[in-house]
């Protein structure tokens, strides 16, 4: 059994959508919730869902093994849902090519440290971009840098307001996040 523990910052849309796409599959499971925001939407889901989580701090993150320790003893796989801080080296060395991330455009383009949720949506209507879309990627050292696992694309209009890009989003997060989870576990194990 693979287990993923998924780390979120906020509401936990994408989390709760994992957590219930692997409920009844005998290879995966979400084992946990893991936090950075004690006020976050995600643990109430969590908990309606009847999955384990964690508070953290930034202390404990970056420069304690707690949270390590905590992965280690019961997680094999790791899931960026929303989750706003870079992950330390030490994390990234203990499950290498084993924790992916979600971003809601298509990378390189609004990559980068500031560039999430409406931050992003906004930006690609005020520049006027034909497309926008998710892309699915390992997480390196570096902001939305780690090699891309998968894209899905849809045009923006003219018409579209970054309210409209960010529902069109959520739409193919809903949609394809867990399936790519699925598949890349199923390929490195």
């Amino acid at each position: 059994m693979i287990r993923i523990a998924i780390l979120a910052s906020g509401s936990g849309t994408n989390a709760e959508n994992i957590i219930k796409y692997f409920k009844n599959n005998v290879n995966i499971k979400v084992s946990m919730v893991l936090t950075n925001n004690a006020n976050a939407k995600v643990l109430d889901r969590a908990k309606k869902l009847d999955i384990n989580s964690v508070i953290f701090t930034r202390n404990d993150f970056n420069n304690s093994d707690s949270v390590l320790k905590t992965l280690k003893q019961q997680s094999d796989f790791i899931v960026l849902a929303g989750f706003l801080w870079k992950v330390p080296d030490f994390i990234l060395k203990a499950f290498l090519n084993k924790i992916i991330n979600i971003h809601p455009a298509l990378l390189p383009k609004y990559g980068g440290k500031g560039m999430y949720g409406m931050h992003v949506h906004k930006a690609v209507v005020a520049n006027k971009e034909n497309e926008s879309g998710i892309t699915i990627h390992y997480v390196n050292e570096n902001y939305d840098e780690g090699n891309i696992i998968f894209q899905k694309k849809f045009n923006v209009l003219k018409s579209d307001t970054a309210e409209s890009v960010a529902e069109k989003i959520h739409t193919l997060e809903q949609e394809n996040f867990p399936k790519v989870i699925e598949k890349v576990i199923l390929e490195n194990e």
